[in-house]
């Protein structure tokens, strides 16, 4: 009997051990996530940051640089963001009814390095704005997309643009690093 409670002590002070560790193992418990972002939350996010890369660049880039072509047959460092930025009003002008625009900014009549960064800051001010006023009832809403000729919902024609901005973000760094400059994403964070 004696070796019997001497065993059964044994076994619930390994029980007793085994619940300790168990519990210092277990993380303790976190409070709930928080609810993902609305529809119309994300896009607008997604919108702005893309936006805030290209008027970050717009106003590093040096003025004596805006003219810079990696190769003569590109558009040159400011013509690229005119374009990006210039193509935000395909979008907004389908939404809101207004004339398409001809084609792209045209250099001359951006003649300062100000007058490219304050028609960057516009054009991308604009599309939040529009996104804004449509909130997640209108992320379905159809509209014509200008290239294709077919009906696409709204949230479509943002993405598209946010992806167009996105692609000349990136051909934007190529002329940073061609002209031996470090874009404002790739520095160190102070």
């Amino acid at each position: 009997m004696k070796i019997l409670c001497k065993n059964l002590s044994l076994l619930l002070l390994a029980a007793l051990f085994v619940q300790i560790v168990r519990a210092q193992m277990v993380p303790a418990p976190q409070a709930a996530p928080k609810p993902a972002a609305s529809p119309s939350q994300v896009l607008l996010d997604n919108w702005n940051d893309i936006g805030r890369k290209l008027t970050a660049m717009a106003e590093d880039f040096p003025e004596d640089k805006y003219d810079f072509k990696p190769v003569p047959a590109q558009r040159s460092f400011a013509e690229q963001l005119l374009h990006a930025s210039g193509a935000s009003y395909y979008f907004i002008n389908a939404v809101t009814g207004e004339k398409m625009p001809s084609g792209d900014p045209k250099r001359a009549d951006f003649k300062t390095k100000a007058d490219v960064v304050a028609y960057v800051k516009k054009a991308f001010a604009d599309g939040a704005a529009l996104i804004k006023s449509k909130g997640d009832g209108g992320m379905g809403e159809q509209y014509v997309d200008p290239f294709a000729n077919q009906q696409t919902r709204f949230s479509d024609l943002a993405w598209g643009l946010i992806e167009h901005s996105g692609e000349h973000y990136g051909q934007l760094v190529v002329y940073y690093r061609v002209a031996g400059l470090v874009p404002p994403e790739s520095r160190p964070k102070k």
